[in-house]
């Protein structure tokens, strides 16, 4: 037995092994041998000058491919067509989402995406620079965009590559054996074929996450807009909301939930939030928000999902009276910042909404303070704070000496001492429902003031 000389080089085979899903019978990829009972045709060398040397072996796919001899691109040429139609049917039967028929745009882009890949790979061969990177580089990111665009995720198209690689080697070797293709040739071929599935895999995953980003920076600035629909004031249009919605691909609750944000003054730095993507959020702002229309499932632990930031959680209202819930949450803020209301990582409107309400219009408030308690102006401070933390115990509870003493701590004395000045100061207006109403309201607002 005598190596057929093939004119593509038939060194021995080094390190050559099994490609993954080939027969284990008969590989293509050994040295290439005939008996006098099969003869085989050998393809005589491809003419070279000194000024056409053969292209050295290189790192890459591009480079693989150049290394190969220019002949066996051109034996191989009349094969593209079948080698495509073989691809196609494999990857429809591996993939699913593939599986429709192969017409329109979607048709379009599979087919004439399956035979650029082969005719670009066959045009580098031999040839170094024939087929310019920025080719290469095009084809195979715009097709992980379209992959984003139609909604597939990566493994449809790396599914695909794989496959189309495999069938790919199974044609070439096949080809490669009835023409008497020298192992080494047939090995190059192999790791070039499957340098380029790694390759045209990674200029995928590069346009599809390129594709990625910018409809999330799209999304997240439609979102922006649409939150600042919901909580204008004047409100804006129901139709302008409704349209902006659809864009933002943002589903309109009939209710919604405002939390207003602040960052907290005892963090050095602030941490992503962790949000639920359906929930809008303005950290950019000069008074930071958020809308959500589910907050029993978007606001759970969200001191957890706001470290380093303060959150006030407005009332749930509905979805025209977003810019309400907004307004009472920064109010709330406010009074948290003023030492009003305890400080903490997260606060809830509805837990205050006696406060709000008393301290809703401070000047009202202090009006009637001023007015309601005018018998305690000529007190010294002292006086004024024993005499009104008696008077308020009174006015709550309505109960004798000794119970007031004991709620304040002191003798029931005390308390019978600090009554009579009481009416002495008051009078009449001790008996009047309306004038004790008044009294109270503003003692409150005093103690929260802290004034």
């Amino acid at each position: 037995m005598t190596d057929v000389d093939t004119g593509f080089a038939a060194p021995a085979l080094r390190g050559a092994r099994p490609l993954p899903g080939e027969r284990s019978s008969g590989p293509a990829y050994r040295q290439q041998s005939v008996s006098a009972d099969r003869p085989r045709t050998a393809y005589p060398p491809a003419p070279r000058t000194p000024a056409e040397p053969r292209p050295g072996r290189t790192s890459g796919a591009i480079g693989l491919w150049a290394s190969l001899p220019r002949e066996l691109a051109i034996r191989f040429k009349p094969r593209v067509d079948p080698l495509a139609r073989a691809i196609l049917q494999e990857v429809q039967r591996a993939v699913p989402e593939y599986r429709r028929p192969l017409e329109g745009a979607f048709g379009h882009i599979i087919t004439q995406g399956v035979r650029q890949a082969i005719i670009q790979c066959l045009d580098s061969v031999g040839t170094p620079g024939a087929v310019p990177l920025e080719t290469w580089t095009t084809v195979f990111r715009n097709l992980g965009k379209i992959e984003f665009n139609e909604g597939r995720s990566l493994d449809c198209l790396q599914t695909a590559y794989r496959v189309g690689g495999r069938v790919a080697w199974r044609h070439i070797s096949e080809f490669g054996q009835a023409a008497g293709v020298g192992a080494d040739t047939l090995c190059t071929s192999a790791e070039a074929i499957f340098a380029y599935v790694d390759e045209i895999s990674a200029l995928s995953i590069e346009g599809y996450t390129a594709a990625q980003t910018r409809a999330a920076g799209t999304r997240a600035r439609r979102r922006r807009r649409l939150l600042e629909l919901l909580l204008a004031d004047p409100p804006s249009a129901p139709q302008a909301i409704s349209a902006q919605a659809v864009t933002a691909q943002w589903t309109l609750p009939a209710e919604v939930t405002v939390v207003a944000l602040e960052p907290r003054a005892d963090q050095h730095s602030l941490a992503a939030p962790d949000l639920h993507s359906d929930v809008l959020v303005d950290l950019e702002g000069a008074e930071p928000c958020l809308v959500t229309g589910d907050a029993d499932k978007h606001l759970k632990n969200l001191a957890e999902r706001l470290r380093g930031w303060r959150a006030v959680i407005g009332p749930t209202v509905r979805l025209t009276d977003a810019p309400r819930s907004l307004l009472w949450a920064r109010r709330t803020l406010k009074l948290v910042q003023r030492g009003v209301l305890p400080d903490a990582p997260v606060t809830r409107c509805t837990d205050h909404l006696s406060t709000l309400w008393l301290l809703a219009d401070e000047f009202l408030v202090r009006e009637l303070c001023a007015r309601s308690l005018e018998p305690f102006k000529d007190l010294t401070p002292k006086q004024r704070a024993r005499l009104g933390e008696t008077l308020l115990i009174w006015l709550q509870s309505r109960g004798s000496a000794p119970e007031i003493a004991k709620k304040l701590k002191v003798h029931p004395q005390t308390v019978r001492y600090r009554m009579h000045q009481l009416i002495d100061l008051f009078g009449d207006r001790l008996n009047n429902a309306d004038d004790r109403l008044d009294m109270e309201i503003a003692l409150r607002a005093e103690a929260l003031l802290g004034s």
